[in-house]
């Protein structure tokens, strides 16, 4: 197993950070499937304030960017993408590696 970690800002908006945590109570069942089939085996996000840090444990065959490429192709995402895209404080048609951004592992 391999794993990613990501970071990212939210807009300084409080009200939409509390819609963007909801969001993510009730990730759609389609997004939750395509993380699946391009090998990401679990999916976690933590926030302080504003500051977002993700956690991906993927198979060991998963390429980074073929497989993300992939998941950006598969049914809904580009909607939820768009959808979250408002809470993020980036243009809607984002792609996801735009947004977030790999963290150096240093221990």
């Amino acid at each position: 197993m391999k794993r990613y970690c990501q970071t990212l800002t939210l807009v300084d908006d409080e009200e939409l950070i509390a819609q963007y945590v909801e969001a993510h109570a009730h990730v759609w069942p389609e997004i939750i499937e395509g993380q699946r089939q391009v090998g990401i085996l679990d999916m976690q996000i933590y926030r302080k304030s504003r500051q977002l840090f993700m956690i991906m444990d993927v198979k060991d065959d998963f390429d980074f960017v073929r497989d993300m490429a992939k998941l950006s192709t598969l049914p809904r995402q580009a909607e939820w993408e768009a959808y979250v895209a408002q809470f993020q404080g980036c243009s809607a048609d984002a792609r996801s590696d735009e947004k977030w951004q790999l963290m150096e592992r240093i221990f």
